[in-house]
């Protein structure tokens, strides 16, 4: 899995924090416990002193006398097991009372297994590189099953385009694109008129990305340009990763509404580094514009839109604006 350096920190905090509270809650169930059954103080201590003592005779070594001591211990150990679970439930406490109740019983809320990382921390990693992105856009709304056609007119239009037939192949081929996503995949190009379905087939494609461990970073062009620029004046620690190394080397890189931020001289050569930089990595970038080709090229230079051209699938948009017809 190749999630950046912060999404490991959140979900290891998670972790510690699962463990704290399963510690936390086993304290007070202890607590209670012992106050309505006061022998099973004395019998956690003879069920840990077994356990010191079983550690205690295996770093002495092995034998006849060695192994029937251990087994000795261990049969201890167990009938004081026994005698703690009837004393629970016969108070109407649950057989597991004094154990630790961990969220993964797998790896104890440990991330981790003897094969390696456990399916709990996967699942927690995924949860929190989505939860990361749902800061800035709806991506738990934006699935290929929520995107709908019934907006889309079927009639063709001045240019003899069904825009609900050209929609179906353009989502359908962003349904294959992101079931075969790879840090290889190639770039897309999605252009069009506003409210065309740009940003939720963009934010359908991180979902599967994420969902199979891909770093995924983005963010809308005004965003991610002045968040570059609050980076490039101001002092960063050396040793840790930039936003800008983050956008150079995610596995994905979706800059959302190209065009309408506001355009100056450092925009216009962080865009192109983005863009030329990702081409010769061989690493993906989806970019969505409001603005055709020519405007783009306009806006910005001949040098960065024959990259995008040449080296990016185009998908034009075509219909009417969704969010408006969803109003009536």
């Amino acid at each position: 899995m190749s999630f950046s350096k912060n999404i490991y920190i959140t979900a290891q905090a998670k972790l510690e924090k699962r463990q704290k509270q399963a510690k936390e809650d086993l304290d007070i169930r202890r607590e209670k416990a012992y106050l309505a059954i006061p022998q099973l103080a004395q019998i956690q201590n003879r069920i840990a002193a077994c356990g010191a003592q079983v550690i205690g005779a295996f770093a002495k070594g092995s034998g006849a006398e060695g192994k029937a001591y251990v087994e000795k211990l261990a049969k201890e150990s167990l009938d004081a097991q026994k005698e703690r679970k009837e004393l629970l439930t016969s108070a109407g406490f649950p057989e597991d009372y004094l154990e630790p109740h961990y969220i993964c019983s797998i790896c104890q809320d440990t991330g981790i297994t003897e094969e390696g990382i456990c399916t709990c921390q996967r699942e927690l990693l995924v949860q929190t590189a989505k939860d990361e992105i749902e800061k800035y856009a709806p991506l738990g709304k934006s699935t290929f099953d929520s995107f709908s056609l019934d907006f889309y007119p079927e009639a063709v239009d001045a240019n003899g385009i069904s825009p609900k037939k050209r929609m179906g192949e353009i989502a359908e081929f962003c349904k294959a694109y992101a079931a075969d996503f790879s840090a290889k995949s190639p770039s897309l190009f999605m252009h069009g008129a506003t409210g065309l379905g740009k940003t939720h087939l963009s934010l359908a494609i991180a979902n599967k990305a994420i969902e199979k461990g891909y770093g995924v970073v983005y963010g809308s062009a005004p965003n991610i340009f002045s968040q570059l620029e609050k980076e490039h004046f101001s002092r960063q620690n050396p040793f840790e990763r930039t936003y800008e190394q983050e956008l150079l080397e995610s596995d994905l890189v979706i800059i959302d509404d190209l065009g309408v931020e506001f355009s100056t001289q450092f925009t216009v050569s962080c865009i192109y580094n983005i863009i030329n930089s990702r081409i010769l990595s061989g690493k993906p970038t989806i970019i969505s514009t409001n603005l055709t080709p020519a405007e783009l090229e306009d806006k910005y230079t001949q040098r960065i839109t024959s990259r995008i051209i040449g080296s990016y699938i185009s998908l034009k948009f075509t219909g009417r604006d969704i969010r408006q017809l969803k109003r009536y």
